[in-house]
């Protein structure tokens, strides 16, 4: 099985500070849904995997959440795409889960319920939760320039293994034509 793992704000959907907390707050970055369409055209699974600290601070629920996914799903459709999971934390930093990224959590959750390792899978972010994510569970980073890639990039020395793009759509170009 061909697996790829996204995080959701910044490299699917524009991200904001103040968090997405509604569908109508949800936007997507030019070329990402076309990007993932074209990820699932050619055989791969795609799963989000999404820190949601809003739901923690009280900022959106359960409900608002499913209705932005919704959202990202409807749109992708025309695209011809499709996501096959969608996984995330809902807790808070200051609660120190073990599902909160950069801990391996959600990705270790996301091997064991799909039965895979997750040796080599490509785990694409814009933070360095992401990467330190992907790295400790044993996959491969990359890391976007779009949403809070370019802050990434210039406050944190990033991993050797770390491929950088600068947007989905490069990797996913990448990933294909590999």
């Amino acid at each position: 099985m061909k697996l790829v793992i996204l995080d959701r704000d910044g490299v699917i959907n524009e991200d904001s500070p103040d968090f997405i907390k509604s569908a109508g707050e949800w936007r997507a970055i030019p070329g990402s849904l076309a990007a993932i369409a074209k990820l699932s055209q050619n055989g791969y699974r795609v799963v989000v995997a999404t820190n949601q600290s809003g739901i923690g601070k009280k900022k959106l629920d359960i409900i608002k959440l499913n209705e932005i996914h919704q959202k990202l799903l409807d749109h992708l459709t025309q695209y011809g795409g499709s996501i096959d999971a969608f996984f995330f934390c809902p807790h808070e930093p200051r609660e120190k889960c073990d599902c909160r990224k950069p801990k391996t959590g959600l990705l270790d959750n996301i091997s064991r319920r799909l039965h895979v390792s997750l040796k080599g899978v490509p785990v694409i972010g814009d933070k360095k939760n992401d990467i330190d994510a992907a790295i400790a569970a044993g996959a491969t980073p990359y890391l976007v320039k779009t949403g809070m890639g370019e802050d990434t990039l210039k406050n944190y020395d990033i991993p050797k293994e770390v491929r950088i793009f600068d947007r989905l759509a490069d990797v996913v170009d990448d990933l294909i034509q590999g």
